[in-house]
């Protein structure tokens, strides 16, 4: 069987302001932003009291997986999304990047035995470095540095 898996659904209580997070300050590509009173309870998305359904979907540069933001799409709560993975070859120029467009990204982290260690692995070891961003509900993505996948990726 062959899967692939294509988006998520982040959890927001703005979409307006999340789509300016993502579009604007992120810049990641906007595939659609789709409305329907009643879409979304005949799919079985819509969220007690929900008064309609909206579903906008971007998709980071480079990403084959695209996120959802949207009304009457999750019944999770919103910023209770922790640890979503970006992948980079360059963590110091996407950090740069992301400050470039105003949003708070944290200094780079690593992991040793007496666990996260602010700055780069001195190695710059694949799988090593990490850095942290939130978006403004405050679900929180994980940029992760990899130039050299294992085997089998």
């Amino acid at each position: 069987m062959d899967l692939k898996f294509e988006a998520v659904v982040i959890p927001v209580s703005d979409v307006d302001r999340a789509k300016a997070f993502y579009g604007e300050k992120l810049g990641w590509r906007e595939d659609i932003d789709f409305s329907a009173p009643t879409f979304g309870e005949a799919v079985g998305f819509r969220n007690p009291g929900a008064d309609s359904y909206r579903i906008v979907q971007f998709t980071p540069p480079g990403s084959a997986c695209s996120i959802h933001i949207g009304k009457g799409v999750s019944a999770a709560q919103p910023g209770s999304f922790k640890g979503m993975h970006l992948v980079t070859s360059d963590i110091v120029a996407t950090r740069e990047d992301l400050v470039s467009r105003g949003v708070e990204a944290g200094e780079p982290f690593h992991f040793g035995p007496e666990g996260r260690i602010p700055g780069l692995e001195p190695a710059r070891a694949d799988y090593s470095s990490y850095l942290t961003f939130d978006d403004p509900d405050g679900n929180t993505w994980v940029v992760q540095e990899i130039v050299k996948r294992l085997p089998g990726r």
